[in-house]
């Protein structure tokens, strides 16, 4: 990893959500064993088996403004690491999605467990998009050929893997990312998608669903057509975003519908000042707002050129006084967990 450099990884801030949703370096071949019992008691048990119990929410209303504050990408680096669990740890921020095939995954995996009072999601990835920063399948390269490049490493860009994934490599190295965190012992509340490339083909989308009826985990799905457009969603995934919407809602999974990020190098004071106006503009209804947490130390320096994103986000979410300024907002601050529980109970009450 010598002399890394920023691969322009984000085209526009709009469509820099899916390069790190949602839902986020494995070394090829690189596993931590876990004990036998563990993966045994953690797998593909239903979701209210896997988590501890969370404060209940009621039934929101109409008017209700919900807000889901999302750190992504946990498990890339330990810097990252460190950015994300002090934001979690600050108050503000609600959930976070960590990214399996990174090199740093079993140290956030063993937090996770110590930690299971805090929101964790699967950040699914199939892409690694810096260029000296590389990371593989799960898998590895030899069962899912389709998704890796000559050297093995997962594709670059959501383009190169919408053009050149079979559906069943997805498929089945997407279950092996989920099933690997659940022998960890993480315990899980939703699904996202890393670069926004499960929505670049509508059978990925199908696999994506699949997996959050399977797994019983929500799946982040936002119902603004609008949003999908901006972000260079595939046309036909466009077409059946209410039908995917619906289809969830009726089997008593959440939507989303509005997200919002701010991936932006600005000063930390212009970041608290665009994230403070975010959440006093949060609209009745359920919002997500996606932040990258990191440390600017060698290591994150050594990734990215863009590495003062993430060390302004996590300035800014683990300042007491912005968790002060955020609670005069008056809007909910929930998790994904509590979301899951607030859509279950809707559909009962229906």
């Amino acid at each position: 990893m010598m002399n890394p450099v920023d691969s322009n990884r984000r085209s526009s801030s709009l469509r820099s959500l899916w390069v790190c949703l949602l839902f986020p370096m494995l070394g090829m071949g690189c596993r931590e064993e876990v004990s036998p019992s563990v993966a045994r008691s953690a797998r593909k048990r239903p979701i209210s088996e896997t988590q501890e119990a969370v404060p209940k929410k009621k039934v929101p209303s109409a008017g209700d403004r919900l807000l889901i504050v999302h750190a992504d990408d946990a498990g890339m680096c330990r810097s990252v690491n460190r950015g994300t669990i002090e934001a979690l740890e600050a108050g503000v921020v609600t959930s976070a999605s960590i990214m399996v095939t990174c090199p740093a995954f079993e140290e956030f995996a063993e937090y996770a467990r110590e930690h299971p009072e805090y929101d964790y999601g699967i950040h699914l990835t199939l892409n690694a998009e810096y260029r000296d920063y590389r990371w593989g399948p799960v898998l590895g390269a030899s069962e899912v050929p389709s998704l890796v490049d000559g050297a093995g490493y997962l594709l670059q860009s959501e383009h190169q893997t919408a053009a050149n994934a079979r559906i069943d490599d997805v498929e089945r190295e997407l279950r092996a990312q989920i099933d690997r965190a659940l022998d960890h012992g993480v315990p899980l509340s939703h699904l996202d998608t890393h670069m926004g490339t499960l929505f670049m083909r509508p059978d990925f989308v199908e696999v994506y669903l699949r997996l959050g009826t399977d797994y019983q985990l929500p799946v982040l799905m936002v119902r603004d057509t609008s949003f999908a457009r901006q972000l260079g969603v595939d046309e036909r995934v466009i077409a059946r975003m209410e039908e995917y919407a619906t289809a969830l809602e009726q089997d008593g999974f959440p939507v989303l519908d509005d997200v919002f990020m701010h991936y932006s190098s600005d000063s930390v004071d212009s970041k608290r000042r665009s994230y403070l106006n975010a959440f006093r503009n949060v609209q009745p209804g359920v919002t997500e707002i996606i932040i990258h947490c990191g440390v600017s130390d060698h290591e994150l320096r050594s990734i990215t050129l863009r590495h003062s994103i993430r060390d302004g986000d996590r300035q800014v979410f683990t300042d007491p006084e912005f968790l002060s300024e955020v609670q005069q907002a008056h809007v909910t601050l929930i998790n994904w967990k509590q979301l899951m529980q607030m859509s279950s109970k809707s559909t009962v009450a229906d």
